[in-house]
């Protein structure tokens, strides 16, 4: 297990590495012929980018663990869950401690939610399926809307849009891998990966367009 760890840190590391560059205290990013980004808006950038890479990481690990029915499936669960509370820490220096909780029961839901489907999917229980997939959905929308109550930038629709995808990519990947069909799951992932990316840069985008005083750029001529 402490291997399997090893290699999933170096892969998320590898992941946020090849799209994010990481700052120093002092540097800036020169983005266009005036607009430069501060440090501490790419600092955000890198974190909720990490978080969403572990967030997909950890779930497809998750399934995986879950569908071959391996010894390592609690461990595996145990830090899949440790994500949502890692994302609520993150919106707690913007909104307060009650509104990160709050958002973190929400994304632990989604997660439960996810191993629950995957487990009634591999017991071929149709009702259970059923069930979870309206209850994630829901969920879902949940979430879409908290975001948009919190931080009007993050418009809603959008964000129902990227967290219903997310699902449907997700049970797709699940799929697959209950199939044992690996090269259709891998590619899967890999768009998953992508639009994990998108949720991130648009959670950072839009936290930096709500609190400009804490991004602002110094030292600039």
């Amino acid at each position: 297990m402490k291997n399997k760890i090893f290699v999933v840190s170096l892969v998320i590391a590898a992941i946020v590495f090849m799209n994010t560059g990481v700052l120093g205290a002092d540097t800036q990013i020169q983005t266009g012929s005036t607009a430069c980004i501060s440090p501490s808006e790419e600092n955000l950038r890198l974190a909720f980018r990490t978080l969403w890479v572990e967030h997909v990481v950890w779930t497809r690990l998750a399934i995986m663990s879950l569908a071959s029915g391996s010894d390592d499936k609690d461990p595996v669960l145990n830090r899949l869950l440790k994500n949502y509370g890692d994302m609520a820490n993150a919106l707690k220096p913007f909104y307060g401690n009650e509104t990160g909780d709050k958002y973190g029961d929400l994304i632990k839901e989604h997660l439960v939610i996810a191993a629950e489907l995957v487990e009634a999917a591999k017991a071929g229980n149709t009702t259970e399926v059923t069930d979870a997939d309206k209850r994630w959905h829901e969920n879902a929308n949940k979430i879409a809307t908290f975001e948009n109550t919190i931080n009007p930038n993050l418009k809603l629709q959008d964000r129902k849009d990227m967290w219903n995808e997310h699902l449907n990519l997700t049970k797709t990947e699940a799929v697959a891998i209950l199939a044992k069909d690996y090269p259709n799951s891998i590619s899967t992932y890999d768009m998953i990966e992508q639009k994990a990316m998108m949720m991130a840069d648009a959670l950072t985008d839009a936290i930096v367009k709500q609190f400009p005083g804490k991004f602002a750029v110094t030292g600039t001529k």
